[in-house]
């Protein structure tokens, strides 16, 4: 039986591709509408590929951020870009991400998980500053107490690593076996939370195939926002 539950934040609790296709828009202008959603994914598998070489102290924050939309943007044959209109384009996607917000479905599915009284958690990936920007942004803290924010840069560790599932089991007092995770990311959500012997819900709004040789390891698998309320209601 589930007890309770943990989200991951990008892509989960909000629609990441918006701010990140403004900022596209803003500054590489030359890039269709038809490649957005492919750029973009590109994007999230070059920051999730190469984010543990900041975490190693081989690259710095400023240079993965730089590569990971260069080579996204080389991926799908647009020119190379230098790591100067890298930056300027991180330095526009942070000032969207300032307008983020919560999906909707996302803030009804809180607030029945409280209204049932459900321990709720978080479990992020990235900058200590950068994803504690989100949680305020999204006002995560109305649903969610800060001693039950996980972000990964502070810890150590990373998903899909089995010791920020486990960090998170002992500070948040969850059990494995009784806790859901819900995420966007086969790689990092679904295989780090089987891994570490939890329920796994993969949110795969952006219908993404599985990667070559991998298993539906996944207990759930939604495909829209939309689907997201009455499957929560009909776990707990």
């Amino acid at each position: 039986m589930i007890e309770a539950i943990v989200f991951d934040v990008d892509d989960t609790i909000y629609d990441q591709q918006q701010p990140f296709k403004n900022a596209v828009n803003r500054v590489i202008p030359l890039v269709t509408e038809e490649d957005m959603k492919e750029l973009y994914i590109r994007f999230r598998y070059h920051s999730d590929e190469n984010f543990p070489k900041v975490m190693a102290n081989k690259w710095t924050l400023e240079y993965m951020r730089a590569h990971r939309i260069s080579q996204s943007l080389i991926d799908l044959d647009y020119p190379h870009i230098t790591e100067e209109d890298g930056l300027h384009f991180q330095k526009v996607y942070e000032e969207e991400l300032d307008n983020i917000c919560m999906h909707e479905e996302v803030k009804r599915t809180l607030d029945y998980l409280q209204e049932k009284q459900i321990p709720i958690g978080i479990i992020t990936n990235g900058p200590t500053d950068h994803q504690y920007k989100k949680v305020k942004q999204l006002c995560l803290e109305k649903w969610v107490p800060s001693e039950r924010v996980i972000i990964s840069q502070a810890t150590g560790f990373q998903k899909p690593e089995v010791e920020i599932f486990k960090l998170a089991e002992k500070s948040f007092g969850f059990t494995a076996e009784k806790t859901l995770y819900v995420g966007d990311s086969f790689e990092n959500d679904v295989v780090g939370s089987k891994k570490s012997d939890w329920h796994s819900l993969w949110f795969n709004h952006r219908e993404r195939s599985l990667p070559d040789g991998e298993q539906p390891l996944f207990d759930m698998e939604l495909t829209s926002f939309e689907q997201l309320f009455e499957t929560i209601q009909s776990i707990f």
